[in-house]
């Protein structure tokens, strides 16, 4: 059988390793914390240069077609027309 300053040796052992198995638990955690701060921010700055990518295509495409328009007024009416009139009979029948 062990004796009482054994068996605190072996209490004082368990103790020691629990404690070190916490500590690396807590800094896992903060390493873990840090990657997904750092992986939010990465992707935070690429959806914003998509967006940004995004609004300078909408701005090309309206400078398009607003120059389509100064150009073609009568097909760019008539285009608006039929539009309208199949949206209207698509929308009316019931």
């Amino acid at each position: 059988m062990a004796t009482a300053k054994e068996r605190e040796a072996e209490l004082s052992a368990s103790k020691e390793a629990v404690m070190e198995a916490y500590d690396k638990l807590q800094e896992a955690k903060s390493h873990f914390r840090l990657a997904a701060e750092a992986a939010g921010l990465e992707l935070k700055e690429e959806a914003t240069d998509q967006l940004r990518q995004g609004r300078k295509k909408v701005e090309e495409l309206s400078e398009q077609a607003s120059g389509y328009m100064k150009e073609q007024p009568l097909a760019t009416l008539s285009f608006a027309f039929i539009a309208g009139f199949i949206l209207a009979h698509i929308f009316s029948r019931r």
